[in-house]
This record gives structure tokens, C-alpha cells and sequence, in this order.
């Protein structure tokens, strides 16, 4: 009787979490096309979900606070967020991981160049912090979010960020004025 109860218990901690909802592990988006590693289509609908961020300029070493966030109750379990150069495909800065919700991502070679979940836990909100580089034009935040394993949506876009050359920073990451 014991030896069947632990094989329950087994089979129920390694195959439900995985059948029951998002996976836990092996589940990934492809950093170049955003897309999942599973078979299902994009949902074409207006997403709901928003990208927020903290500035519209920015210098190199600006650190930008960006928001990925539900409408609604709409909640999601995974995503994939990165700045991309507009009609660029590769990504530019670097994240830092502040969110217990979220792990860095290494995409072409280059540390915590996207930022994904850490869980499948329903998440509403999520911040994160993004660090500008150098010699970057104008840019965009795009993320593919997803809700569960039949709907999650591609390409959202946040506001454009347009780099200034005429502001320095000071500490707290904020713009001023040369003087």
C-alpha cells in the first residue's frame, strides 16, 4: 500500500503541474521572434496588457522603470520583454532583475538583455528596471505576454523612447538641463 501511495504522490509532482497549467520548466520564448516553444497561434486581438515606462529620453546608463501590466483582470503567466531599436530584432540594454517574478535572460550573448518569468504564478503587474547603452537611436519596449497556454499575444509594443543629447543625468537617473 505504501509503495502505491508513493508512486501517486510521484506521478501527481512530476505530470499535473505541467497538464494543470503553465509548465514550469521548458517553457520559453524565443528571444529573437518572441514566439513560445509550444504549438499554438498568437491571438490577433487587441491585447490586454500594457507596457508602461518611466521616461520618454533617455542618455546612456539611464535606468528606465518598466511596467508590464494586466487590463483588467486579465492576469498572465508568462512573458518575454526587451528593448529593441525600432525596426531592429536584436536587443539593446540590459535589465536588472529586481521583481522576484521575473529571472534575466541572456539573448545574443549578451547577460540580462531580456527579462521573463521566474514562475507560473498569475502575475497582474511586474516592474523592472532597464539600463540604456551606448549608441542607441530611437527604441521601443516589446514584449509577447502570456495568458495561458491557448492565448498570449505577440509583439506589444510600448511608447516610443528617443535618446537626448542635450540633458545629462544626475544620480537619481533623472534628466536636467546642461547648463
Amino acid at each position: 500500500m505504501r509503495r502505491r501511495s508513493c508512486f501517486v504522490f510521484l506521478f501527481c509532482g512530476i505530470f499535473l503541474p505541467g497538464i494543470l497549467g503553465f509548465p514550469q520548466t521548458n517553457t520559453s520564448i524565443d528571444c529573437d521572434s518572441l514566439l513560445p516553444n509550444y504549438e499554438a497561434e498568437p491571438q490577433t486581438s487587441a491585447p490586454p496588457y500594457i507596457i508602461a515606462v518611466s521616461f520618454d529620453n533617455f542618455e546612456p546608463g539611464n535606468e528606465v522603470q518598466v511596467t508590464l501590466e494586466a487590463l483588467g483582470d486579465a492576469g498572465f503567466k508568462g512573458f518575454n520583454l526587451q528593448a529593441r531599436e525600432i525596426d531592429g530584432d536584436v536587443p539593446v540594454g540590459t535589465f536588472k532583475i529586481t521583481d522576484p517574478n521575473t529571472k534575466g535572460l541572456e539573448c545574443h550573448n549578451m547577460t540580462n538583455s531580456a527579462v521573463s518569468h521566474a514562475n507560473s504564478d498569475v502575475k497582474q503587474k511586474i516592474t523592472t528596471t532597464w539600463v540604456a547603452p551606448k549608441d542607441v537611436t530611437e527604441l521601443q519596449f516589446i514584449a509577447t505576454v502570456v495568458q495561458n497556454l491557448e492565448n498570449f499575444w505577440v509583439g506589444i509594443q510600448s511608447k516610443t523612447l528617443t535618446p537626448t543629447h542635450s540633458e545629462s543625468v544626475n544620480v537619481t537617473g533623472k534628466s536636467k538641463r546642461k547648463v
